[in-house]
């Protein structure tokens, strides 16, 4: 994009930098002009549309040298690389490749099905040889493996049929003999309860999560008001934890960062057997459910039937038809549940590995909305079609000149390389810009949380390894997506719904009471508790481009006041002082706060508790009359103390760097006990001059935990851990899922300890939390599953 930018002259360059709406179809038409004029242009573009110049095609020599090297890990029975580099190798390997005799692709996924069986996954590992004979029915050494796997699994009917046909296409007597010992030493499968075959069948891990149902009575309604355009508002009255809203993406694409890691289609985990694109290498599944739905097409060689059926002629016709639902590809989806997002981009062109998330995204709403048929080719009415807001002519200059280069260079891609009929004209170009600007402020982060362990156990020695830190839980963004009516809800510092997502699919929740009438609002990054007043106003503005006055930052409430808030030189006085950037703002929301109207019930008891938090760090704030008020920085807000800060911000910055250090050796398994002792007198000098509720010493407690752990000091680890938790709990709501978080360390540290009825009832309340937040609360059902054991 640099490049491009340097090509367009100066007084062009200003009139898109400082275009509005109305403008767009001029400029986009001038810039395409001038880019259509420029070999360096043509050049660029090509090295991204045209497949034949792309790195993203398949490459048998690259999968062959991928699988040499795989059997070199094998042989020397490192399983962990040998199965990275079995898994890579299938997603370069051409359906059509042939090693030996056999198809490369089967025989990739015959080796991998070893490793899976040699690391104990023996699900996986069967799933994989079912792929394998999907692509060569006459692979005798998948039968044979399958057979060994089904035999493990108590299938014995299946594993004594598999066998029997590994049989049939042995060639040596020797090996037929070998088999026939195999075949007497499967139980007797006659007399033994078998498996459903189904239980294995690979289509049958399907990643998707089947979304909760919108309780009954729960009624919604779209508004319009001048402060904050459309809004979701409740037309009943709407108790805690209930399910408002359940979606499914208009379009969905996974991040960068976890294209190895996560499912292309429904961004859920990897499994160890995971499937690749049959077409290019970039995409990889956890299923072929998902890659089907995602508009792939499965790794399979359909037989004919009558070879099929001449070549085990001579096997009884249980087993022939045993043989034909094993190898026969048999997952069909309507055309409804194919999404096929990925099959414009599946291709071998570089521009869906290249471009940036944003771009990919607006290709998949551009194609799905020209396969529906539902736009023009110069996609001119496709702003009505989708309906989403944007705000283009606030962006920054930069980011608008950014839009229109990545129109271009995406509408020109989309055109040469899958939908040769899309016009490349200012039109579409102009369409594609108000997409991106939409995209920007309307598509979700699609997140996941995940542990920083694997596990939780028991420790009465209290010997703790470096190498097994505090379990904690950390969001993972995983993708991007649009979601239709998920984008009407509002924005909240204080939000009353609260969202996560099952697979590709949004679920919203109720984390309070919501009577009728009242908007429903979620929190679009920085909530109160996180960040300071004036910080979530300047980031809001910067990303999604309007002021926010949402009752959290309209209203005074104890967690802007105390977030950053110094401590009072009276020490018996547990008032806040303020710097005069943080004293500016809170001034501005003052008179708000004490001429709050009290009309309804519910809002008037949240009034009455705010009011009760407030007085706790600054009541003067409430004896004051209305009218002209304002808070004066370097004054305690409760006893009205004057307070010098000349010097406690070196020594503040002085006592972090010294707890920076904790990182650096927590990071390198170093953490010890003259280490703790610095941290320990620089959490003092926090509390010397910083307020007790001040979220930098939570920070701090935080970290020191996590040194006091790695140094076997559990004792100490879990008072500094519980410090944290307990100004977290005045920062945030006692029930927010960052006490939940938090609590899952605790719960670790305590099992660690040997605490397991401590760790039982930290569980149960973390587990509370969660189960009023998500319809999935996996990772405390793992702990509590963790305890019982350890009890």
């Amino acid at each position: 994009m640099e490049k491009l930018k340097s090509l367009i002259p100066e007084d062009l360059l200003q009139t898109v930098k400082t275009s509005s709406v109305d403008d767009l179809l001029s400029t986009s038409s001038s810039l395409l002009c001038l880019f259509l004029q420029l070999p360096q242009f043509h050049q660029a573009v090509s090295e991204l549309a045209n497949p034949e110049l792309g790195c993203c095609g398949k490459n048998e020599k690259t999968s062959l040298d991928l699988k040499r090297r795989g059997n070199l890990c094998f042989r020397s029975r490192n399983f962990d690389d040998a199965l990275r580099y079995y898994s890579k190798a299938t997603r370069m390997a051409p359906s059509d490749a042939i090693d030996g005799d056999k198809s490369l692709l089967a025989s990739l996924f015959l080796n991998r099905a070893n490793v899976l069986h040699n690391l104990g996954l023996v699900k996986e590992s069967l799933r994989d040889c079912h792929r394998a004979l999907r692509i060569d029915p006459y692979y005798a050494k998948a039968w044979y493996r399958r057979g060994k796997l089904n035999t493990l699994l108590g299938n014995c009917k299946d594993a004594f049929r598999d066998i029997t046909v590994s049989m049939s296409l042995e060639s040596s007597l020797v090996g037929k003999k070998q088999l026939q010992h195999e075949l007497k030493a499967i139980p007797d499968y006659q007399n033994k309860q078998t498996l459903e075959y189904d239980e294995y069948h690979p289509s049958n891990y399907a990643g998707v999560d089947h979304l909760p149902s919108v309780q009954s009575e729960v009624k919604l309604r779209c508004v319009t008001t001048a402060e904050k355009g459309r809004g979701m508002v409740s037309e009943c009255d709407i108790e805690q934890a209930s399910v408002i809203h359940v979606e499914q993406p208009f379009s969905v694409v996974i991040s960068k960062s976890c294209r190895e890691t996560h499912c292309h289609f429904c961004l859920n985990e990897l499994p160890a057997d995971a499937v690749p694109c049959q077409s290019c290498p970039i995409p990889v599944y956890c299923s072929e459910s998902c890659q089907i739905q995602s508009g792939g097409m499965l790794s399979t060689n359909e037989t004919d039937k009558h070879q099929l059926h001449h070549t085990f002629q001579d096997l009884p016709d249980d087993i022939v038809e045993h043989i034909k639902g094993v190898t026969s590809a048999d997952i069909h989806y309507s055309e409804t549940e194919c999404i096929q997002e990925h099959q414009h981009e599946c291709h071998g062109a570089n521009w869906p590995a290249v471009l940036p998330s944003d771009a990919v995204l607006a290709g998949r709403v551009i194609m799905k909305s020209i396969n529906q048929g539902k736009t023009a080719m110069d996609l001119s009415n496709l702003q009505e079609i989708l309906e989403f807001s944007h705000s283009y002519s606030k962006m920054n200059p930069e980011s608008k000149l950014e839009l229109h280069l990545l129109s271009i260079v995406l509408v020109w891609c989309l055109s040469k390389s899958c939908c040769p009929d899309l016009s490349v004209c200012e039109a579409s170009v102009t369409q594609t810009i108000i997409l991106l600007s939409q995209i920007k402020v309307n598509s979700m982060a699609v997140v996941r949380m995940k542990s920083s362990g694997d596990f939780f156990k028991c420790n009465p020695s209290g010997n703790v390894s470096a190498k097994e830190p505090i379990q904690s839980l950390e969001q993972i963004r995983v993708g991007q997506a649009l979601y239709k009516t998920g984008s009407l809800f509002n924005h909240s510092c204080k939000p009353n719904i609260h969202l996560y997502f099952l697979s590709r699919g949004l679920v919203m929740r109720t984390t309070e009471f919501v009577p009728v009438g009242f908007p429903l609002e979620l929190s679009y990054g920085p909530e109160v508790g996180k960040w300071d007043c004036k910080d979530r106003i300047r980031f809001l503005e910067d990303e999604y481009f309007f002021h926010c006055g949402c009752r959290g930052c309209s209203q005074v409430n104890i967690s802007d006041l105390v977030i950053n808030g110094y401590c009072c030189v009276n020490k018996k006085c547990t008032g806040v002082v303020l710097d005069s950037c943080a004293a500016t703002c809170e001034s501005g929301k003052l008179n708000h706060f004490l001429t709050a109207p009290e009309s309804l019930d519910h809002h008037f008891q949240l009034r009455e508790k705010v009011c009760a938090n407030v007085r706790e760090v600054a009541s003067s704030l409430l004896t004051k009359p209305s009218g002209s008020l304002h808070i004066e920085p370097d004054i305690c807000l409760k006893c009205g103390s004057r307070y010098n800060m000349g010097n406690c911000h070196a020594e503040v910055n002085k006592a972090w760097n010294h707890l920076r250090r904790v990182d650096q050796l927590m990071n390198s398994g170093r953490a010890n006990v003259s280490v703790l002792s610095d941290c320990l007198r620089s959490i003092s000098v926090l509390r010397t001059f910083l307020h007790m509720y001040n979220k930098d010493i939570a920070d701090a407690e935080d970290k020191v935990a996590q040194a006091c752990y790695l140094a076997g000091e559990l004792v100490d680890s879990r008072k500094h851990c519980e410090a944290s938790i307990k100004i977290l709990k005045r920062l945030y709501e006692d029930e927010h899922v960052v006490i939940g978080n938090e609590m899952v360390k605790l719960a670790s540290i305590q099992l660690a300890s040997g605490d397991s009825n401590g760790a039982w009832d930290t569980t149960k309340r973390l587990s509370q939390i969660f189960s009023k937040l998500s319809e999935n609360p996996r990772v405390d059902k793992q702990i509590l599953f963790s305890i019982q054991y350890d009890s």
